[in-house]
């Protein structure tokens, strides 16, 4: 694998990477956390704290590769009346909306972050400025607007057909019971 592949590679899953390591690291810590309080009879004051943070980020990171999945809850059965061709030009309006509220939310939380945000607004317990906590916000709309894009760039112009896991898998379970179902 080329160095350019395997940095477009990464950058390609970063969503799924970071919520990864955020999701061991939060659960570790608390894992600690626990162990700490029933063994020791000890709490760690700060664990609690950043345990939450990292909830946070990974959550907002879970979204954003819930939408390079294509895997967002979403209102489509209407989609499903109206002809192919007309189904999949809604469902681009209708993300074209979603690229707007996110490039929207992107703007109004890069100026709360940056602008508004009082600088001395510290973290209760660890003591950090709060703003690396809210830096998630526009963060995470940026990239699930890239992410809107993409998935569209590639059902739209490359043909190819972006449905999340779950539903495949559904339909496989359909056509499989179909098969069972059906008379020899």
């Amino acid at each position: 694998m080329t160095i350019g592949k395997l940095i477009f590679s990464i950058i390609d899953n970063i969503e799924s990477v970071i919520c990864r390591t955020l999701l061991a690291s939060f659960v570790v810590i608390l894992f600690i956390q626990i162990i700490s309080r029933q063994v020791f009879n000890y709490s760690i004051a700060w664990s609690e704290e950043l345990s939450t943070y990292m909830f946070v980020w990974f959550v907002y990171f879970g979204a954003s590769y819930a939408t390079k999945l294509a895997a967002h809850n979403r209102v489509t059965f209407q989609f499903k009346l109206f002809p192919p061709r007309f189904a999949v030009i809604s469902e681009a309006l209708a993300d074209l909306v979603w690229v707007g509220f996110n490039s929207y939310f992107v703007y109004l939380s890069y100026d709360f972050v940056f602008n508004k945000m009082n600088l001395f607004w510290k973290s209760q317990t660890l003591g950090f400025p709060m703003k690396y906590v809210y830096m998630i916000l526009p963060i995470a709309f940026a990239l699930m607007t890239i992410r809107i894009l993409q998935v569209n760039y590639y059902k739209l112009i490359k043909g190819i057909d972006i449905r999340d896991p779950e539903s495949r898998e559904v339909e496989k379970l359909l056509e499989s019971s179909d098969t069972a179902t059906k008379p020899n």
